[in-house]
């Protein structure tokens, strides 16, 4: 009974339809059958960039980060390195500020009592230490970060430097 329906259904829309009666009488010539039962191919993409590595050329271009976790920094005092992280700490986190808008996922202070509801989401909490039960009561130990807005740069750079993170600098 399924397939009367079915060429019943066909039937009517070949009828309303010549796009659909062409291609059910190409499915019926046997040597047309198996080309027409391949799906096509899909439309290849041009090769791109990850948003990722759009956040780290701009944390590199703006506060040099890439620089300074790549640099070893075993020879220097650490008078140095934190001379250098205060530059980085300033420079990348207005950056960061700039495309996500960070703000505290919890207003409480470190240290305050926090309910965890129970089902809760554990996107938003990470319990830490002795969990037993379904209804928790703890100690804010970190306030979590959330992004309030999400504005990446979008890059329009050629497919050859989709991976190029900071461009070579040479001195003329």
């Amino acid at each position: 009974m399924g397939n009367f329906m079915l060429g019943f259904s066909v039937l009517f829309r070949i009828w309303g339809d010549p796009a659909f009666a062409d291609r059910v009488a190409r499915l019926t010539e046997k040597e047309d059958a198996p080309q027409e039962l391949k799906p096509e191919a899909p439309a290849k993409k041009e090769p791109g960039r990850s948003e990722a590595l759009t956040l780290l050329a701009a944390l590199q271009r703006e506060g040099r980060l890439v620089d300074f976790l790549m640099e070893p920094v075993a020879g220097f005092s650490d008078a140095q390195i934190g001379a250098a992280v205060r530059t980085v700490h300033k420079d990348c986190g207005a950056a960061l500020e700039r495309f996500f808008a960070i703000e505290p996922l919890r207003t409480e202070a470190e240290g305050a009592p926090v309910d965890v509801p129970p089902g809760y989401d554990p996107a938003q909490f990470r319990l830490i230490g002795n969990v037993s039960g379904s209804a928790v009561r703890g100690k804010l130990a970190h306030p979590g970060w959330k992004a309030t807005r999400c504005d990446m740069p979008e890059w329009s750079g050629r497919p050859e430097a989709a991976f190029v993170l900071a461009p070579c600098e040479v001195q003329v």
